[in-house]
């Protein structure tokens, strides 16, 4: 009983005349106790809300999401987050969240579960014919010849010149848009905006944080 009783945190506290924040305080319970990251691997990311990039540092272990906090070196957030930001590990591991795709057909009025080959397949399909249906071309004698029109910059030297009237619209389709993401960086928005607008003949590209 004497044994137990000295086990006590507050009595050892008592006798060691201390002031609660050192061993004395401490029960079997709390010095097993050790951080939830404890073992656990680092890996660098960036926050997925808005455009500011703030860094993250995401803790994980065995394939399983254990926290996500502030990266103090980070040069824009310096380890601080935002409400949002400290909320990824939730956005992440909520038992409401999506993980698959779901798809509801024209005119049907549930949605279904599809696979992800099959909706990027489908997405890609999709851009492609209305990219094909909608695209415009400049009107002029050079197209009915089957020679393309381009409107190109007075130092190129490999594709002739050619006057557009202004009144004409320049090959292109206003039926797709494009929305990129805030953790996109200068590299990544550098190849969309080749691949959209020189690609696809997309006008409408924008980026999450201009909104």
């Amino acid at each position: 009983m004497v044994r137990l009783i000295d086990r006590w945190p507050l009595l050892r506290q008592i006798r060691a005349r201390a002031d609660g924040t050192g061993s004395e305080a401490m029960s079997d319970r709390t010095r097993a106790i050790g951080a939830r990251t404890q073992g656990a691997e680092v890996a660098r990311s960036i926050c997925p809300y808005c455009g500011v990039g703030c860094g993250q540092l995401v803790y994980h272990k065995d394939g399983k999401l254990l926290a996500i906090e502030g990266d103090p070196e980070s040069p824009i957030s310096q380890g601080t987050l935002c409400p949002k930001g400290s909320a990824s590990y939730e956005l992440l591991t909520h038992p409401g969240r999506l993980t698959k795709v779901l798809h509801r057909a024209p005119y049907a009025r549930e949605w279904t579960t599809i696979g992800l080959d099959e909706t990027m397949d489908r997405i890609a399909d999709l851009v492609w014919r209305t990219r094909k249906r909608t695209f415009v071309r400049t009107a002029g004698e050079l197209e009915s010849h089957g020679e393309p029109v381009r409107a190109t910059e007075p130092g190129d030297r490999d594709i002739p010149r050619v006057d557009l009237d202004p009144d004409e619209p320049i090959h292109h389709t206003t039926a797709i848009a494009h929305l990129g993401g805030a953790t996109l960086d200068n590299e990544e928005n550098y190849l969309i905006k080749k691949l959209f607008t020189a690609g696809l003949g997309m006008v409408a590209v924008s980026n999450q944080a201009r909104i």
